[in-house]
């Protein structure tokens, strides 16, 4: 089965293991899908931000510095 990856140096879709790990987010199912990393990974993180700031809200009614 063939792999995509993301590769965040080039900013380009790559076949297979090419870039060394650092450069590369994946593995993805299709090249669409490897396109697309930079998107999902900032839906994700925002994602997660939310959930971190509710959280925090919940834990003493106020948000927590960091």
């Amino acid at each position: 089965m063939t792999e995509y990856y993301y590769n965040l140096e080039t900013g380009r879709v790559e076949e297979g293991r090419i870039s060394q790990g650092l450069n590369r987010m994946g593995p993805y199912a299709t090249y669409e899908e490897a396109l697309q990393a930079l998107v999902r990974a900032n839906a994700r993180n925002l994602q997660w931000e939310e959930e971190d700031r509710k959280w925090d809200e919940d834990w003493d009614g106020e948000p927590q510095d960091s």
